[in-house]
């Protein structure tokens, strides 16, 4: 399956994440009906590949029967639990590549510091890391939707603790919802609301509903800022 750069869609249950190259695995498993078969033409080792497997199954359920064989050696095919995930895999990342662009959230600020590409922008919402041009000072902000993650204050990880290096606290204002994915609205400040965009299943496990607290998250490397006009 093609994959867009911008477009990172995962599944996730019980701390387990599937993603586009566990897709991959399980397609190319389905295809070549064997786990060793599929490993090699996929160019990845058949251990791994194999430890791949477990952990997806430990946290999604049975996905790969092994149990075909005969006189030519056994074999291993897709159960109907793993054609049911990739379906709906299928599913979320057509809905999210119809909808990821067209939501973000457009913030203006002022360069403070900067680090490279990377720089630190003072915001009414207050402090922003974002990829900044290096010939301006005051900039736009854009924070894509599907680069915000969102926790329950208790589970969010410690500011420093992760590579998202951007964190705000805030309160759930809106749930719009669709087939597989969801549009959340956070406030997180008066003067900024943040668009995330996350499964259906995320906002019934963590909950989410208008007047929820959440902590939003977004890595640096995800936002981006160019130069205002006036500039």
């Amino acid at each position: 399956m093609d994959v867009s750069p911008d477009f990172d869609v995962q599944l996730g249950r019980d701390g387990v994440a599937l993603t586009v190259r566990d897709r991959e695995l399980l397609a190319a498993i389905d295809e070549a009906g064997s786990l060793n078969a599929a490993a090699d033409s996929l160019g990845r080792s058949y251990a791994h590949a194999q430890r791949r497997v477990v952990e997806l199954e430990d946290a999604f359920g049975s996905l790969v029967d092994r149990s075909r064989g005969g006189g030519g050696g056994g074999g291993s095919e897709l159960t109907d639990r793993a054609r049911e995930l990739l379906a709906t895999f299928d599913r979320v990342r057509a809905e999210f590549a119809g909808v990821a662009e067209a939501d973000e959230t457009v913030v203006s600020g002022r360069v403070t510091e900067r680090d490279g590409e990377l720089a630190t922008v003072e915001t009414a919402a207050g402090r922003i890391r974002a990829v900044t041009p290096p010939d301006c000072t005051e900039v736009v902000v854009t924070i894509r939707a599907d680069a915000v993650t969102l926790n329950r204050p208790a589970d969010a990880p410690e500011p420093g603790g992760t590579s998202a290096r951007n964190r705000f606290e805030g309160e759930v204002a809106g749930v719009e919802r669709g087939e597989t994915l969801a549009r959340v609205t956070v406030a997180v400040d008066p003067d900024l609301d943040l668009t995330a965009l996350v499964t259906v299943e995320s906002v019934e496990r963590l909950e989410l509903a208008p007047g929820t607290g959440v902590v939003a998250t977004f890595k640096a490397t995800a936002t981006r800022a160019v130069a205002r006009a006036e500039c």
